[in-house]
């Protein structure tokens, strides 16, 4: 499996939402783009399909921006890679139907539907605050090798 750009941007982008959210923050396109160093016009447009979906929410207005639609332990990277990655959910295309129908079948048994489960299964173990978590730990270690 490969995540797009567009998904891996949208991973580090909800994140740093989260971690503003315990602030009650709103948080601007502007300043992740500066933050991450993301393009602002690439990031309106994956924050565009994370609204529509549902992932977040957003204000207008002077002190204006985007919040996460819920809580960092309820949002999964399956939530937000399903929402930005077109294949995640897709049927998987039939390939040699018309000349062999068992095998096509039996590929769909036995490889991609336990393969769509297990990815699905995987990613939605994996909340934003597990991302956190991990972006947390991360720091404190890069923090401790610094000061070496």
């Amino acid at each position: 499996m490969r995540i797009s750009v567009k998904g891996r941007y949208a991973l580090a982008a909800v994140t740093v939402i989260a971690a503003r959210a315990r602030n009650r923050e709103n948080v601007t396109v502007s300043s992740i783009s500066e933050e991450l160093g993301i393009s602002r016009i690439y990031l309106e447009q994956v924050f565009s399909q994370l609204k529509k979906d549902g992932i977040l929410v957003s204000e207008k207005g002077p002190r204006g921006g985007y919040q996460l639609s819920s809580s960092p332990s309820s949002l999964t990277v399956w939530d937000i890679l399903n929402t930005l990655e077109t294949g995640l959910s897709e049927q998987t295309e039939e390939t040699v139907r018309d000349a062999a129908p068992e095998l096509e079948l039996a590929l769909g048994d036995v490889v991609y539907a336990p393969l769509s489960a297990a990815l699905r299964e995987c990613l939605s173990g994996i909340s934003v605050q597990d991302l956190l978590d991990g972006a947390e730990v991360q720091r404190g270690q890069q923090a401790y090798m610094l000061n070496i």
